[in-house]
């Protein structure tokens, strides 16, 4: 029983890193097409530049995507071949949740996520200036905590200065469009405008899991959010986010786990 479940999972991950490299293949054929057509011709238009620019950038996304997803199905075939205590334990250490009141705090966290109704997580991620080069390092620790607690993340979400961007798909996918889309620039944490912008525009979750290293900027009414926030400030060094993440936590029915990566 347990061959013939490995095997099925070998096949799944080579089936998308097999799609993975025909979207990469298929870009840079088609970068070439348009090469042979420009010298052929003798001569590049420039709107035969700009088609060559644009596809320049996007065999360098598609690269960088191979990239990504390749790790990440390496990442998930421990998991599924018995490794995923290891994995769990080195991303743990990363965030400084690897042992003692960490590690506990961390147990604590997955277990009022577990005990939450349906399998629905939607992160809520901070994307004015100060966060900037920091989501990227979350990412591992956010599939560990989905994978731990047994919850799907369905949806993520960004806010900064009164916006809201949120984007549906696969996991991947979903982190791919935060970090190319997010704006990371700005100074308002506009928290309290996201959580109402969410509750009007999206289905309801059964949690949220709030991630940033500034308090909010605007009031947040606590009990007009729909389901419990989880949160996950990243201010060690700034007590009024620390302050404020717990209370929205302790207000909405969630818990609070502090990152102090190392």
């Amino acid at each position: 029983m347990r061959s013939r479940r490995v095997a099925r999972n070998d096949s799944i991950y080579e089936s998308f890193s097999d799609m993975a490299l025909l979207m990469l293949a298929t870009f840079v054929f088609l970068f070439v097409m348009i090469l042979i057509v420009a010298n052929i011709g003798g001569k590049t238009s420039p709107e035969m530049l700009k088609e060559i620019e644009d596809l320049k950038q996007q065999v360098a996304k598609e690269q960088q995507k191979n990239k990504r997803l390749l790790r990440e199905m390496s990442m998930l075939q421990a998991m599924g071949a018995g490794g995923s205590a290891a994995q769990t334990r080195a991303v743990l250490a990363s965030a400084g949740l690897g042992r003692g009141m960490g590690r506990h705090d961390f147990d604590i966290f997955i277990r009022g996520l577990k005990a939450l109704p349906g399998r629905k997580l939607h992160l809520v991620v901070d994307a004015t200036g100060s966060m900037h080069g920091l989501t990227q390092f979350l990412i591992p620790v956010l599939r560990v905590i989905a994978y731990r607690s047994g919850k799907e993340i369905s949806a993520v979400s960004w806010y900064a200065d009164n916006r809201v961007g949120t984007y549906h798909g696969t996991m991947g996918d979903m982190f791919d469009k935060l970090m190319q889309n997010a704006p990371f620039f700005g100074a308002d944490e506009t928290i309290g405008h996201a959580f109402v912008h969410l509750a009007k525009n999206e289905p309801v979750p059964s949690a949220y899991l709030l991630i940033g290293d500034e308090p909010p900027t605007d009031t947040v009414h606590y009990h007009s959010i729909p389901a419990p926030v989880f949160t996950l400030p990243l201010g060690v060094n700034n007590p009024e986010a620390k302050v404020a993440f717990r209370a929205i936590a302790e207000q909405t029915g969630g818990r609070m786990l502090q990152l102090k990566f190392q």
